[in-house]
């Protein structure tokens, strides 16, 4: 009886041991019959990232992923690096399945926590210059995702085959790696082609008319306008400049264009978000490792043209030079 009350004894202390170590071993993460928990970060509230958004919520539904079973987080840092880093940390504690991380500042901002939470990014332009992976087939920093790359050669042969121009003005803030990266890809191939181009930042949305009115004065024959959050803020009163000085804005997304700039060849965000959520089920339902997960580089989807602004150009849509399909919009009011 003795033996039989010891036996029994150290049955039930393995069965314990191994339930706390189970329960600790989990504790930071859903378990399948428990809610998921998935977080998404912003650092501003744009049309474009807000359709990315859009996109991932309801791909997501789709899935599979409902109310009733799954909880998100949704956090925006409403253009605050100390309220982003924040954030970042808040979700990097271990108890999310997955982070969607949108735009670049969020994605570095998160990957830098170095958590064991997977990030699935959403238009990084850069990825590898963002330093979020090394390999867009190996991701090895626990991070992957979708990258609109923006396609520098392709909108500047756009713009020269509807505007020809003899010189470019470039602005944006030189606070952000995409910006920064997509200035420099527009300048080297402005000089493989021949054409001149000067350049002038602006550190807040404050300095942006300052800077439009510089590029002015430097007697430019078009603008261009990277994926900048900085800059976006400020575009309208850049448009408003532009357009009382009969220059063209060419920009790097359609949300740019419905502020007032020009044209582009665009790229569908709330596609973008989707795309993003179709990676990140691999990892979620199939069980793949994001190293086995490769970045993708999404194309583009047509061109966009913002009536208003043509309008004030005096541009006909018969002038506008393009393959793809035309979307015209009108300013965002």
């Amino acid at each position: 009886m003795r033996r039989f009350k010891k036996v029994l004894g150290l049955v039930l202390t393995v069965a314990l041991a191994t339930s706390i170590f189970t329960a600790c071993g989990n504790s930071n993460k859903s378990s399948d019959n428990e809610k998921k928990k998935i977080g998404i970060i912003a650092m501003v509230e744009n049309g474009a990232f807000m359709d990315m958004k859009e996109g991932i919520i309801e791909e997501l539904e789709a899935k599979g992923y409902t109310k009733d079973n799954t909880t998100i987080d949704y956090q925006c840092a409403s253009g605050d690096a100390t309220t982003l880093t924040t954030i970042a940390n808040k979700m990097a504690d271990g108890t999310y399945d997955a982070v969607f991380t949108i735009a670049t500042p969020p994605t570095q901002t998160f990957v830098g926590t170095e958590s064991d939470t997977p990030a699935f990014f959403c238009a990084v332009s850069a990825p590898q210059a963002a330093k979020v992976l090394t390999d867009m087939n190996k991701p090895d920093m626990n991070a992957t995702g979708t990258s609109n790359a923006i396609p520098v050669s392709e909108i500047i042969d756009f713009a020269q085959a509807t505007t020809p121009a003899k010189k470019y003005g470039l602005i944006y803030s030189g606070n952000e790696d995409n910006a920064t990266n997509t200035i420099k890809q527009v300048e080297e191939y402005l000089n493989k082609i021949g054409v001149k181009y000067v350049e002038k930042t602006a550190q807040t949305a404050a300095d942006v008319e300052t800077a439009t009115n510089a590029l002015m004065a430097e007697g430019v024959d078009a603008v261009f306008v990277p994926n900048d959050s900085i800059i976006q803020d400020g575009v309208a009163k850049l448009t408003e400049i532009c357009k009382e000085k009969k220059i063209p804005t060419y920009c790097s997304s359609a949300t740019t264009v419905a502020s007032g700039c020009f044209a582009t060849l665009a790229i569908d965000d709330k596609g973008i978000g989707k795309k993003t959520v179709d990676m990140a089920v691999q990892y979620l339902k199939d069980g793949k490792k994001v190293e086995e997960i490769p970045a993708q580089v999404v194309g583009i989807d047509y061109c966009s043209v913002n009536t208003d602004t043509m309008k004030a150009l005096g541009i006909k849509k018969n002038d506008i030079k393009t393959d793809y399909e035309i979307n015209e919009i009108s300013s965002a009011k």
